[in-house]
This record gives C-alpha cells, sequence and structure tokens, in this order.
C-alpha cells in the first residue's frame, strides 16, 4: 500500500517538475518575452505603410498592332493533267525540280494522229494547185465564178481540217503552264493515261502567299500597301510581306474579313500549307498613355488603378483600350505627371499609406 502511495507522489513530482520547466523556467520566460514582441511588431506591420514603386505617367507612341495566325499559299499551284487519253509514250520530268514555263512534261501516243496529219497536207498540196488553175482560168473566163469558188472553198476545208489534227496533237504533250517546282509523279511510262488521272502537281511559291482573317473592327485601318511580318515553324528568320487583296464581304459567322499578302520566297525557305504566326501593323498612336498590364485592377463598373497623392493611395477609374505584351492603353483616367503605383497592388485600398522605395520615370 505504502508502495503505491510512494509511486503518486514521484509521478506528481515528475510532472510538476515538467509543468515548471515549461511555463515558469527563465528559459520559458524569455521564449514567451520573443513570442510578444513579435506578436507586436507583426502588427504593427500590418498597419504600417506598404513599399511600393510608382511610375511617372507620360505620353508615349503606340505602335497599333495585333497578332493573329494565317497560312503560307502558293503563289499559282495546279494538279497536271492531260486532255486527251492514251498509253505515255515519254516522261520529260524529274520529281522534285524546277521547271520552265511551257516546257514539255509528259508525251501521249499520237502516232495516229500525225499520220493524218501528213496525208491532209498532201491533200491542202494538191488542193492549192487546182485553185490556182482554176483562178488562172477564171481570169480568161474559161470556168464560172462557182467552180472558181468550190475549188477554193476545198483548200479551206483542208487546211481547217489540219488546224483540227495539230490542235489534236498538241493534246498528247503536257507542258507546264508556268515556271515552278513539280511535286512527285503519279504515272509511269507506258502506262494508260486519261484526262481524270492527275501527273502531279506544280507549284510557284516566289513569291508566297499569306492568307489570314482580320477582326472587322479593324477593317479601316487594313489596306493595299498594309505591312505585315510574320515567322512560320520550320525557320527562325523573320519574314516581310505587304497586304495586295482584301475579301470585299465580312465573315458573319466570325465576323471577320480575308487578307492576302505577297512574301519574296528566293531561297525557297516558306512552304505551301505552312502555319504563319503574324504581326499585322495597324496604325501608329503619337500620344497616348501605356501602364503595365499589372497596374490595372479590374472593377464591377470599369477599371481601377491606384496613384499616390499625398503618402496615400487613391483610386481612380480608368478606361482602357489596346493592349500589348506587356502594357495596356489608358484612354481616360490618367495624365501626364500621375505617380501610378506599380507594385503592392494586392495590398492596395483607398486611403493605404505608402512608402515609395522607387520611382520610374
Amino acid at each position: 500500500m505504502k508502495t503505491r502511495y510512494i509511486i503518486y507522489i514521484l509521478l506528481a513530482l515528475v510532472v510538476g517538475a515538467l509543468v515548471y520547466n515549461k511555463f515558469f523556467s527563465a528559459k520559458a520566460k524569455k521564449a514567451d518575452a520573443a513570442n510578444t514582441k513579435g506578436k507586436g511588431a507583426k502588427g504593427k506591420g500590418r498597419n504600417g505603410p506598404v513599399s511600393v514603386r510608382l511610375m511617372i505617367v507620360k505620353d508615349t507612341t503606340l505602335d497599333n498592332n495585333i497578332d493573329i495566325t494565317g497560312t503560307i499559299d502558293a503563289n499559282e499551284r495546279v494538279s497536271l493533267i492531260s486532255e486527251t487519253a492514251g498509253n505515255i509514250t515519254g516522261i520529260y520530268f524529274t520529281e522534285g525540280s524546277h521547271v520552265k514555263k511551257g516546257q514539255l512534261l509528259v508525251k501521249v501516243y499520237d502516232k495516229d494522229q500525225v499520220a493524218a496529219l501528213k496525208q491532209n497536207d498532201y491533200q491542202i498540196a494538191l488542193a492549192k494547185q487546182n485553185e490556182y488553175r482554176n483562178k488562172v482560168l477564171l481570169q480568161k473566163e474559161a470556168i464560172s465564178q462557182q467552180e472558181y469558188d468550190t475549188s477554193l472553198t476545198g483548200l479551206n476545208t483542208l487546211k481547217a481540217q489540219s488546224d483540227v489534227l495539230k490542235a489534236q496533237i498538241s493534246k498528247t504533250e503536257v507542258r507546264a503552264p508556268f515556271s515552278g517546282t513539280i511535286g512527285l509523279r503519279n504515272v509511269s511510262p507506258g502506262g494508260y493515261l486519261s484526262p481524270n488521272t492527275s501527273i502531279a502537281t506544280l507549284v510557284n511559291i516566289d513569291p508566297a502567299k499569306v492568307t489570314f482573317s482580320v477582326p472587322e473592327k479593324y477593317l479601316q485601318l487594313v489596306s493595299k500597301g498594309t505591312k505585315v511580318s510574320f515567322t512560320v515553324t520550320s525557320s527562325e528568320q523573320k519574314f516581310k510581306a505587304a497586304v495586295y487583296a482584301i475579301e470585299p464581304s465580312i465573315d458573319v459567322n466570325s465576323r471577320t474579313i480575308t487578307v492576302r499578302a505577297k512574301a519574296d520566297n528566293p531561297k525557297g525557305l516558306l512552304t505551301a500549307g505552312s502555319f504563319a504566326k503574324i504581326n499585322l501593323e495597324l496604325d501608329q498612336i503619337p500620344k497616348t498613355i501605356m501602364v503595365p498590364t499589372e497596374c490595372v485592377v479590374p472593377d464591377l463598373k470599369s477599371s481601377v488603378v491606384y496613384v499616390y497623392h499625398n503618402g496615400k493611395a487613391v483610386a481612380k477609374p480608368v478606361k482602357t483600350d489596346l493592349r500589348t505584351a506587356s502594357k495596356i492603353q489608358i484612354i481616360s483616367g490618367l495624365k501626364p505627371g500621375d505617380s501610378v503605383v506599380v507594385s503592392g497592388i494586392m495590398q492596395m485600398r483607398p486611403k493605404v499609406p505608402l512608402k515609395i522605395i522607387k520611382v520610374i520615370k
């Protein structure tokens, strides 16, 4: 029984020692004093001035441009086909090579037409002699005018037949309608070629066409000659182009208008069908106010910026318009010389005390 009491007493002493060390020892008092001091400092920081950076507002020049996307198109593009059917007797181009306008590319069997043309030429020669003799006889009044007209008509008919045969022979030749690069061929020598068969694709990509759409609101700012700069994923080079044609009507679904520009492509760095990132230069605004985007705080009715006045933050409603990558245009609400708060925006409230750490001019 006594042993149990002794154990209880020892446990009580241990607990008492722990409580003393926790709350009443010199070390505990020192820690408590430090915590009290820290809390006091923290409370003072909440009520003290907010350190901010200011920007002095001034008029700047703004290049009004927009970033859009578009597609690289060929200047000319055609799928080569034959006007007549027949066996292919010759292919005179190399896939992927450059061909000149009028160059013979494919030849179709034409011996039947050539033979018919040769026969017709003999008949023309005979008809010419007959027409000449009848002309002499007519002058001597040895034959009637009707007999001479018959011989002349026969000659002209044979000449017309000759023209028909020559046209048929020309249709057995497929020639390049313009200079450009020819693609992969879909036919082989000796194969049967029909008007429905695509021989290859011929593309002219110098200059290249850049097709893109512009929002309706910018329609009055785009015209022939408007400058365009763009990049493509296949090259690190920045390309230049100029608008040369504008679609006369607006797309009712997207409310955009299609615009086309031309870009020089002497090295063939641009490929038809490529995706283009376009920067379109619209106009230049000589005097306007631009502030960092993060300065503008959206509000229920408008946007607000905070300015420094007599050591405190003052909220000013503003109207905004154009945006760049890092700035936004202020069209009303600020004037040159205002000191706009550009940091600590999350802590801004009307009449909050401010401490200036840097002024940006």
